[in-house]
């Protein structure tokens, strides 16, 4: 349940929230969840306390690795995918049983939301790298602010979810997975 405090920002009422109160997760462009739930997993299962985190680029830049080690031993494995080839190729690893990852980081764009459709191009389509990279210079500028140290986070948990570990917490953020049978269907999507 490490990623619990990330589950309900949409909730947040915008209106209540001043300029100087805008704060960013741990990351460097507009994906990042990974990296904040991989130091809180490494220090809530493992006791090691993550400062920085390497990323291993598989096949391209947009299929990234993070491992964590302890005595010799993986016992973390988180996967960032950006772009739909990446996704699609999770997905066909996952339906073989050959998908060895705790989390997956999944964002449509190529590249990350800031380079998302519509943002950072030029007329004819393309990216605009310079672009880009001033707007990811702005986001890196905003400070870092831990979820569960942010007053408005804990304001929700008191007021709406009656406490961190009340049973509206566990119907709310979390979610089992359970095998579904497949049936033959022409709505059925073939990746």
């Amino acid at each position: 349940n490490f990623g619990v405090d990330l589950s309900f920002c949409c909730f947040l009422r915008f209106d209540e929230i001043k300029e100087g109160d805008v704060v960013r997760h741990d990351g460097k462009r507009s994906d990042g969840y990974l990296e904040h739930i991989f130091k809180h997993a490494a220090k809530e299962l493992f006791g090691m306390d993550v400062k920085e985190i390497t990323y291993k680029a598989l096949k391209n830049k947009d299929f990234q690795e993070v491992t964590l080690e302890k005595d010799g031993e993986t016992v973390l494995r988180f996967a960032a995918a950006y772009g739909f080839r990446n996704i699609q190729n999770m997905v066909l690893k996952l339906k073989k049983g050959k998908f060895l990852y705790h989390f997956v980081e999944v964002l449509a764009c190529p590249g990350g939301c800031l380079n998302g459709k519509g943002q950072a191009q030029t007329e004819d389509g393309k990216p605009d790298k310079a672009l880009l990279n001033q707007m990811e210079e702005v986001y890196a500028a905003i400070p870092v602010r831990l979820p569960e140290t942010n007053m408005h986070v804990q304001k929700m948990y008191q007021d709406w979810l009656e406490g961190m570990d009340s049973k509206k917490v566990q119907e709310t953020l979390h979610t089992k997975y359970s095998t579904v049978n497949q049936t033959a269907s022409n709505l059925d999507i073939k990746w």
